[in-house]
């Protein structure tokens, strides 16, 4: 069975820089505020290192992708 991955974000952590919307667009969501969000915690299929990546690069280390 493939591991499923969960993105967790830390609201109150984010600056909305929004570098993890430019990595990973189809994952990671910029409200009106710039604050990140997602439309559903859970990561696609196939869209496991573009989450990854995404998170990894959030300067104020506000996203986490976690294995569930």
């Amino acid at each position: 069975m493939v591991e499923r991955l969960k993105v967790v974000i830390d609201k109150a952590a984010c600056c909305g820089y929004g570098i993890c919307a430019d990595i990973c667009p189809k994952i990671y969501k910029l409200d009106a505020n710039g604050i990140v969000y997602v439309d559903d915690e859970m990561v696609p299929p196939g869209l496991e290192d573009g989450a990854q990546k995404g998170a990894d690069a959030c300067p104020q280390s506000a996203l986490k992708v976690v294995p569930v």
